[in-house]
């Protein structure tokens, strides 16, 4: 059976928000630089479509994070696969993520972040799912609220599928494959619940 997929934000809408998030962003560094931390893998479309927006000078680094915890329940502790390649002193960061539900994961990362010594440090989300929060978490630049759904594309994946989808769609995956969707270690909290589409 054949995934059927439907777009819940077609491309064009994506594309006006994330202009509308840069040139904010634009206004409240104005005369500054900042530092863009994408966190992989999901994230790497946004981060880049956002920082091509930006007005001010924008530096660009990696880190991808998994969760402890089983298949179904995240500890919300982070472990870092890939961490920063410099340093965040003094850095005005912005942490940009593609999607926040439960929100365990940054609620443990920003604060670790903080701890390098970054001028400032905020978060940015393309999409948050507030009916999933478990821990309060303050997006500072945020593109959609969206309903609990398992969605995919700009980033987001099912089994390492469908990153490339220029909208965000929602997904009825083959049931069979939602098993065992990847056999692979999930990479941040919000892919280790089953019912969230894999992510990072």
């Amino acid at each position: 059976m054949a995934d059927r997929i439907s777009v819940l934000i077609p491309e064009s809408t994506l594309d006006a928000k994330i202009k509308e998030i840069g040139e904010k962003i634009s206004r409240d560094y104005a005369g500054k630089e900042v530092h863009l931390i994408c966190i992989l893998k999901g994230g790497v479309f946004f981060a880049c479509e956002l920082a091509k927006r930006i007005t001010v000078p924008v530096s660009l680094d990696f880190m991808q994070v998994s969760s402890y915890g089983d298949a179904t329940k995240s500890s919300g502790i982070v472990r870092i696969k890939k961490d920063l390649d410099d340093t965040l002193e003094n850095k005005e960061v912005i942490i940009v993520e593609d999607i926040i539900d439960t929100g365990r994961t940054l609620h443990y990362l920003m604060p670790l972040l903080g701890y390098r010594n970054p001028a400032s440090i905020k978060l940015c989300a393309l999409l948050s799912k507030p009916d999933r929060r478990e821990v309060p978490i303050e997006i500072d630049y945020l593109g959609f609220d969206i309903p609990d759904e398992f969605v995919i594309g700009y980033g987001l994946d099912y089994a390492q599928k469908y990153r490339n989808l220029p909208f965000i769609g929602v997904l009825d995956p083959d049931e069979d494959l939602m098993e065992d969707p990847a056999g692979e270690e999930p990479d941040t909290e919000e892919e280790a619940e089953p019912e969230e589409s894999v992510k990072d």
